[in-house]
């Protein structure tokens, strides 16, 4: 198949803007409350892309916060700081001065992909922003401390986008590799720090992807449908099976917010892959919860995601948007890291999937953590949920077996264990 430029055409598929009735009718509302509560209403946005960055880009996110006033700003705000770092980079390349040009390109490229997220549709503003994060990231992955490499797996008539990512120094061997799967707000870019990443540390590979419906993979016309990903696993499996320096016997996947879901389906339609450990929930049937009750941005995002600009139609379309039938048919190792207080996604449905599952399993609830499971006591003096991840996945696919549980971690950081 031809493999897609990593330069998008000026006219891609136009469907429009979703419709949603509560983003309308309430537009007034969510502007008032980033008025009152700053870029992070709705969830952490500003922490999670943050953090792969380092303490480097500190006073860009104060100065974010600050700027951000309403939905409006939200866009520029990170545009503006995407161009100066990216002029920062351009300048310490042509002093030769590698290492600040490629921290630099590299956070320019997490800007350009926050710029993107208020843009609900294929517009020129949303197109130029996903260029120019592609091309940073491109300057960023040629000077990289390790080996960083554009990957377009081939899928049906299209594409999975994604990046490779291998430890630094290898030399050789297969490695296991962790497919990071994001959440319906984040992107491929900001799977694995710049640095000290959690599972290139550990010696695994990651294969960072933007799956079916995930930010670029819409642009490129790949819509998110539960048949795309029940589909997408023996795409990526194949895809790493032909490549020398990865393991296919030993494939993790890492998911976080929906990407719990997608890579869920993901596993349950691939039984070569060996674990999966998801954090951040969206567990619930139908997503009543995150689509009726939490901000309406989140459904305006999802529509877009569906390629889909009717609500009704959507509404008809999440029906089907569920676990049920798929966590049973799952016989790998399942983690699944939850938070007491989900607001997105009442942590019973998890309980209820994890429940479902036929292989080993654990499950580990913080108390009072909400849907990004952090923030909290519990989080802060008991296991850090990402290490817990890193660490459970490494010891998969190093062949550890370990109890199957469920783990409440109370505020004080103790855990209470039961056998499932």
């Amino acid at each position: 198949m031809n493999r897609p430029s990593q330069e998008f055409p000026p006219i891609l598929d136009k469907r429009g803007a979703p419709h949603v009735r509560r983003f309308d009718a309430q537009r007034w509302l969510i502007d008032n409350i980033i008025r009152a509560n700053g870029i992070d209403w709705d969830q952490p946005r500003s922490l999670y892309i943050h953090a792969p960055c380092g303490m480097e880009a500190n006073a860009d996110f104060a100065g974010i916060r600050e700027r951000v006033k309403k939905m409006a700003d939200i866009g520029p705000a990170f545009a503006a700081v995407a161009r100066r770092r990216e002029g920062k980079a351009n300048a310490a390349l042509a002093a030769d001065r590698k290492i600040t040009a490629r921290d630099n390109f590299f956070m320019a490229a997490v800007h350009w992909g926050a710029a993107q997220w208020p843009y609900d549709e294929n517009d020129e503003t949303n197109i130029a922003y996903n260029n120019k994060k592609r091309e940073c990231y491109a300057k960023y992955a040629a000077i990289a401390d390790h080996h960083v490499e554009a990957v377009w797996v081939p899928f049906k008539d299209k594409a999975i986008p994604a990046w490779l990512h291998l430890p630094p120094h290898h030399s050789g061997g297969r490695l296991p590799v962790v497919i990071a799967v994001p959440g319906m707000d984040s992107y491929k870019e900001i799977q694995v720090a710049l640095y000290g990443d959690r599972f290139l540390n550990r010696g695994m590979a990651v294969l960072a992807i933007d799956g079916p419906g995930q930010y670029e993979a819409p642009m490129i016309g790949l819509y998110f449908s539960m048949e795309n990903w029940m589909a997408a696993g023996p795409a990526l499996v194949e895809w790493i099976a032909q490549r020398p320096e990865l393991d296919a016997a030993r494939i993790g996947i890492s998911g976080t917010s929906f990407g719990t879901l997608f890579g869920l389906v993901l596993t349950a339609h691939e039984p070569r892959i060996k674990a999966c450990a998801v954090m951040s929930v969206c567990h619930e049937p139908g997503c009543r919860t995150i689509f009726e009750e939490a901000s309406p941005t989140f459904k305006k995002r999802f529509m877009y995601m569906s390629g889909i600009t009717d609500e009704d139609e959507f509404d008809k379309f999440r029906q089907a948007i569920t676990w049920e039938g798929h966590a049973d048919r799952i016989r790998a190792s399942f983690l699944c890291v939850a938070g007491e207080a989900d607001e997105l996604s009442p942590v019973e449905h998890s309980e209820a999937m994890v429940a479902a599952l036929k292989g080993p399993k654990q499950m580990v609830i913080y108390q009072e953590s909400r849907h990004s499971v952090g923030n909290v006591p519990a989080t802060n003096l008991g296991p850090f949920p990402p290490i817990l991840v890193a660490d459970w996945l490494a010891d998969r696919l190093s062949g550890k077996s370990f109890v199957s549980e469920r783990w409440y971690v109370s505020g004080s950081g103790e855990i209470t264990k039961t056998a499932y």
